[in-house]
C-alpha cells in the first residue's frame, strides 16, 4: 500500500504545470535570475536523467513575470517504488513456501501410514495370541498356563518378516515346554517307586509315539477313503431310487389321466415376436457327421400369411446353406441340403400349433415331409451321396448368410418353436405319429430338446409351456 501511495505522488509531482515563473527555493537565489535556476528545478522533478537539450530552450525563453504558483516537489523513495530486484526476491520465498506445505504434506501422509501399519502389527499379535492360546488348549488341562483365554482367530496371510519370527518364538517355546516336560517325566516315575529310566528312555518313548502316530494316520485315511466311498455309493444309489420313482409317478400320472398328463423334460418354447434380424435361439451342442437325420419341432406362425420364414437354419465352415427349412413370400415352404433345394408340401398359415418333420439320407437323396403325424410328400435326388458336416452352427428362428450370422429380417421366423429334436437316422410312419398325437413322446439321440442346450438372444423369450397341453386346451 505504501509503495502505491508513493508512485501515485511520483506521478503527481511530474506532471508540467502552467507557464508561470517558478517559485524560489527556500534558501536560494530566484529562478528567474539565476542562470542554473530552471536545470536545478528539472533535475528535481524528472531526476537526475534529464537531457541536455531542455538547458538552451530555459535559457533562451525565461518565464514572463507574474505572480508565483505553489509547485510539489517528489523525492523518489525506495521504500515507495520498490525495484525490480526486490519483487524477484519474492518469487524463491513463494517456492520456498510452497515446498515447506508439500514437506508438511508428506509428513502427514508418512505419520497415517505408520499408524495404520501399527493398527495391524497390533492385529497380528493379537492374532498370535490367540493361536498360542489355541495350541495351550491342546494340551492336558493340568499343564495348561494359568491366565485368560483368548479365542482362536483365523489364520492370516503370513507374509509379513514380523509375523515369521513371532510364529518362530512360539514354536520355540513350545518346543522348550515339551523338552521340560519330558525331563519333569523321570522325576515322577522315581516318585511313584519305579526305577529311573535310563539314557535310552526318551529315544524308546519318541519311538513309540512316532509308531503310534503312524498307526493313527493310516487308520484315519483308512477311515476317510471308507467314508467317501460310502458317500458316492450313496449318492449314485439315492440318484438311481429318484429316477426310478420319477419314472414310475410320470407312469402312474399317465395311467389315471390319458395321454394329455404327459410332460416331456423339455416343456418351453422360444418365442419371437416381431420380424427382424436380431432375435434368435441358438443350440450350444455341436452336431457330429451325419448320413441321415430326421428333425422334428412344433411350430406356431404368427407372420399373418407374408411367408413362415426360416425355422431352422444350420450352417458349418464353407458352407451356409447346409441344412435350412424356410418359406420367402409365398413360395412353397423349401427344405435346402447343402445348396440343393426340394419343395414341401407344406404350410403353417392358420396361426396355430403344428407337428413338422422332416427326414433325409444320404443314399439316393431319399426325402420325406411330415405335418401333424401324417406324410406330406417324398422325393428323391436330394444333394445325394453327401454327408452332412459337423461342428457347425444350429439357429433357431433365422437364416445364416455366413457361419453364425448375418440375418435376413426379410427370412424370419415369426412365433413360437419348441420341441426341437434331431436324430441320426429316419423315423418311421409309426413313430411320427406318436410324437405328433404326444402319445409316444421321443427324444432325439443327436440333438435332444433341453433348457441347458438352447439360448435365447436379441429380445426372443424362453417360456415354459407344455405343448402336449398347450395344444389340447386350444
Amino acid at each position: 500500500m505504501l509503495a502505491f501511495l508513493g508512485a501515485v505522488i511520483c506521478i503527481i509531482a511530474s506532471v508540467p504545470l502552467a507557464a508561470g515563473p517558478a517559485r524560489a527555493l527556500p534558501g536560494g537565489a530566484d529562478n528567474a535570475s539565476a542562470g542554473p535556476g530552471p536545470q536545478r528545478g528539472l533535475s528535481a522533478l524528472h531526476g537526475a536523467g534529464a537531457g541536455p537539450s531542455a538547458r538552451p530552450a530555459a535559457a533562451s525563453a525565461p518565464p514572463p513575470a507574474g505572480p508565483p504558483l505553489s509547485r510539489f516537489l517528489c523525492t523518489p523513495l525506495a521504500a515507495a517504488c520498490p525495484s525490480g530486484a526486490e519483487q524477484g526476491d519474492a518469487a524463491p520465498a513463494r517456492e520456498e513456501l510452497l515446498l515447506l506445505q508439500s514437506a508438511a504434506a508428506q509428513l502427514r501422509q508418512t505419520a497415517l501410514q505408520q499408524e495404520a501399519r501399527i493398527r495391524a502389527d497390533r492385529d497380528t499379535i493379537r492374532e498370535l495370541t490367540g493361536k498360542l492360546g489355541r495350541c495351550e488348549g491342546g494340551l492336558p488341562r493340568g499343564l495348561q498356563d494359568p491366565g485368560p483365554r483368548r479365542d482362536a482367530m483365523a489364520d492370516g496371510a503370513g507374509d509379513s518378516p514380523a509375523l515369521v519370527l513371532q510364529l518362530e518364538d512360539a514354536v520355540r517355546a513350545l518346543r522348550d515346554r515339551l523338552d521340560r516336560l519330558e525331563q519333569e517325566l523321570p522325576a515322577h516315575v522315581n516318585l511313584s517307586g519305579a526305577p529311573a529310566p535310563g539314557p535310552a528312555v526318551p529315544t524308546a518313548l519318541h519311538s513309540k509315539m512316532d509308531e503310534l502316530e503312524g498307526q493313527l494316520l493310516a487308520k484315519v485315511m483308512a477311515l476317510e477313503k471308507e467314508r467317501a466311498a460310502l458317500s458316492h455309493s450313496g449318492h449314485r444309489q439315492r440318484q438311481e431310487v429318484e429316477k426310478e420313482l420319477d419314472a414310475l409317478q410320470g407312469r402312474v400320472a399317465e395311467l389315471e389321466h390319458g395321454p394329455s398328463a404327459f410332460s416331456p423334460p423339455g416343456a418351453f418354447k422360444i418365442s419371437i415376436p416381431i420380424r427382424n434380424n436380431y432375435m434368435y435361439g441358438r443350440v450350444r451342442k455341436a452336431l457330429p457327421e451325419l448320413y441321415a437325420f430326421t428333425a422334428c419341432m412344433w411350430l406356431r406362425s404368427r407372420s399373418g400369411g407374408t411367408g413362415q420364414g426360416t425355422p431352422f437354419s444350420y450352417s458349418v465352415p464353407g458352407q451356409a446353406n447346409e441344412i435350412v427349412l424356410l418359406e420367402a413370400g409365398h413360395e412353397p415352404m423349401e427344405l435346402l441340403i447343402n445348396d440343393k433345394v426340394a419343395q414341401l408340401p407344406l404350410s403353417l398359415k392358420d396361426s396355430n400349433w403344428h407337428h413338422i418333420c422332416v427326414s433325409w439320407t444320404t443314399r439316393d437323396g431319399l426325402w420325406s415331409a411330415y405335418q401333424d403325424g401324417e406324410l406330406r410328400g417324398s422325393g428323391d435326388s436330394l444333394a445325394a451321396w453327401h454327408p452332412i458336416k459337423p461342428h457347425g452352427i444350429l439357429i433357431l428362428g433365422q437364416e445364416q448368410d455366413t457361419l453364425g450370422g448375418r440375418f435376413d429380417a426379410t427370412q424370419a421366423f415369426v412365433g413360437d418353436i419348441s420341441q426341437f429334436n434331431l436324430w441320426d437316422h429316419a423315423l418311421t410312419p409309426a413313430q411320427v405319429l406318436g410324437i405328433a398325437n404326444c402319445t409316444a413322446p421321443l427324444l432325439g439321440n443327436v440333438l435332444p430338446w433341453e433348457d441347458k442346450l438352447v439360448e435365447a438372444f436379441g429380445g426372443a423369450t424362453k417360456v415354459a409351456f407344455d405343448v402336449c397341453k398347450g395344444r389340447a386346451k386350444a
